[in-house]
């Protein structure tokens, strides 16, 4: 099949890339900037940006399917760019769809929509949306998820999944943040609770992509639908984290401050990055100070049943493959 991956340079998208060449299917990547490495694939690239309705529409000539992965992440930023990015650029792609008769869409959703900051044990996808937000990427995310369940129909099959902290070699958000904070000395684990949380090696929550879209019909269990993703291995957060700090060939993090003292250092940050304002991320923000103090992990029996999905790289075997990643780097 003919594939449009939005977002086809980053983490994930790379890996779904991947996967999709290494199985045949011919690629087009739709990213903001052209990338040495999926030219060196033979993938096809256009750039341009998610807002830019008529540049959308001319990246999705021709295909069969659209993974929709390209957002603007992070814990910090003008609500105005998460908007534009996640919302208006969820909106061109359904349009975009929908002006080219492609007939599916995989969205790549965030579990982040229906965390509220206390602890999320075994929950699976009956879990609602929040009516407030502590921060611009959930709240922005789950508009655009609600937009694409709402289109599936007849003429558009859509399904969103919702992978929860992706890491893994080639990584640009989680483990990267990790290392430089603990590097610069400040990285605190926040609490003592050993809070469970669940999450998902790269290679496993790309072909979790790939599985929803082989299935996709409008008519299928899953059209319209949204699914936890993860490794279904939950450990204790701080445990995960030394563990990367480990595979990075650092000592791990013991020094600890309250859960109340975080959110109150967070509120603080927000202020004053808000209105002095600040250049770049603060420290800390309320919803990192929640979800660094609370569990958080899904029961993926859904995706398990409906999607075929399994993941087949072990926390334990991804770890491997990270530290040979960031030793190659170092190299």
């Amino acid at each position: 099949m003919k594939a449009l991956v939005t977002g086809g340079g980053g983490f994930l998208g790379n890996a779904i890339v991947r996967l999709l060449m290494a199985r045949g299917d011919d690629v087009r990547s739709f990213s903001r900037s052209e990338y040495p490495e999926l030219a060196q694939l033979g993938v096809e690239q256009v750039q341009g940006d998610l807002a830019d309705t008529e540049r959308m529409t001319t990246a999705a000539a021709g295909c069969d399917v659209v993974f929709h992965v390209a957002a603007k992440a992070g814990i910090w930023g003008d609500h105005a760019d998460y908007h534009r990015a996640n919302v208006t650029g969820t909106e061109n792609v359904l349009a975009a769809c929908r002006k080219q008769a492609i007939k599916r869409l995989v969205y790549t959703g965030s579990p982040s929509v229906v965390f509220d900051g206390r602890d999320v044990e075994g929950s699976d996808e009956s879990l609602p949306y929040l009516e407030h937000y502590e921060a611009h990427y959930p709240q922005t995310k789950a508009l655009a998820e609600q937009l694409v369940l709402a289109a599936n129909s007849p003429s558009l099959a859509t399904v969103s999944l919702r992978p929860h902290l992706i890491w893994g070699p080639g990584d640009n958000q989680l483990v990267p943040r990790i290392i430089a904070r603990a590097k610069a000395g400040k990285l605190r684990r926040i609490g003592n609770r050993p809070c469970l949380v669940d999450t998902v090696y790269v290679d496993n929550a790309a072909q979790a992509h790939l599985l929803a879209a082989d299935r996709l019909t409008y008519d299928s269990p899953i059209g319209g639908k949204s699914y936890f993703i993860s490794n279904g291995q939950p450990i204790p957060l701080w445990e995960m984290v030394n563990a990367i700090l480990d595979a990075a060939g650092l000592p791990p993090v013991t020094r600890t401050i309250p859960p109340q003292a975080a959110y109150a250092i967070g509120a603080l940050c927000e202020q004053l990055w808000k209105f002095l304002p600040l250049k770049g991320e603060p420290p800390m923000t309320r919803f990192v100070a929640k979800e660094l103090s609370t569990a958080h992990w899904f029961d993926i029996s859904a995706a398990r049943r409906d999607l075929g999905y399994q993941p087949e790289i072990s926390i334990a075997e991804g770890l491997k493959r990270l530290k040979t990643w960031l030793s190659e780097r170092e190299a």
